[in-house]
C-alpha cells in the first residue's frame, strides 16, 4: 500500500528592481528535501497577479536576455494598456498571464527531476517588493 504525503511551504523573497530573475532553485529543493516524498510531483506557485515562475539556465547573459525579452513582449507603460490608468502595472498582469505563475516539476528518489541547465525562478516584474511569497506543494509517496 503506498501512502500519498502531502507537504507544503512558503518561500519568501524581496525583490529590489522592477524586472528581476530570482533563482529559488536551492530553496524549492530544500523543501523537497524537507517533504520526505520519494516520487511525486512538486508545484511551485506564486500566488502573485504580477510575477511569473520559469524554469531556465541560471547564466547572466541568458538572464539579461530573458529580462530584457519580458520588458519587449510587456511594454511597461505603454499607453495602449487600459489597465494602466488604474494602476501603472498592466504589464506585469499580462506577463504573469502569459508566462504562468506556477511549474509542476516530477520528483524522482527525493530529488526534483531537472534538466542539467534548468533552474526555477522568480519573475518579478512589477518590483520593487518588500515580501513575494512561493508556495511549494510537494506531494507523492
Amino acid at each position: 500500500m503506498l501512502l500519498t504525503r502531502v507537504f507544503i511551504d512558503t518561500i519568501r523573497v524581496k525583490t529590489t528592481e522592477r524586472f528581476q530573475l530570482i533563482d529559488i532553485t536551492s530553496r524549492v529543493e530544500e523543501i523537497v528535501e524537507k517533504s520526505g516524498v520519494k516520487n511525486g510531483i512538486v508545484l511551485v506557485y506564486a500566488p502573485h497577479a504580477t510575477v511569473a515562475i520559469i524554469v531556465n539556465e541560471h547564466e547572466s547573459g541568458l538572464i539579461n536576455d530573458l529580462l530584457q525579452k519580458a520588458k519587449e513582449f510587456t511594454e511597461p507603460g505603454s499607453s495602449k494598456w487600459r489597465h494602466n490608468a488604474i494602476d501603472d502595472n498592466a504589464h506585469a498582469h499580462i506577463g504573469s498571464a502569459f508566462f504562468g505563475s506556477d511549474r509542476v516539476l516530477p520528483v524522482v528518489n527525493g530529488r526534483i527531476l531537472r534538466g542539467t541547465w534548468q533552474n526555477i525562478f522568480l519573475l518579478e516584474m512589477d518590483g520593487p517588493r518588500a515580501t513575494r511569497e512561493v508556495v511549494v506543494v510537494v506531494m507523492g509517496e
